[in-house]
């Protein structure tokens, strides 16, 4: 497993489901499908996407 960061190639939006996909070794399509699913129904998805937007820090 690699450590927590956001890739500077292979992000779409931000980059934050590509940094989960790379550090738990998931597929990265999976990732940003289940991410888009899980937005489709009510909770706090979106604000839980923006906070880790803004700490997970971005690849050197």
């Amino acid at each position: 497993m690699s450590t927590l960061v956001r890739p500077q190639s292979g992000a779409m939006i931000a980059g934050v489901c590509a940094a989960i996909a790379n550090r738990f070794g998931w597929s990265v399509t999976l990732v940003r499908v289940l991410t888009v699913a899980s937005v489709l129904i009510p909770g706090p998805q979106v604000i839980i996407y923006l906070a880790l937007w803004i700490f997970i820090p971005k690849e050197k």
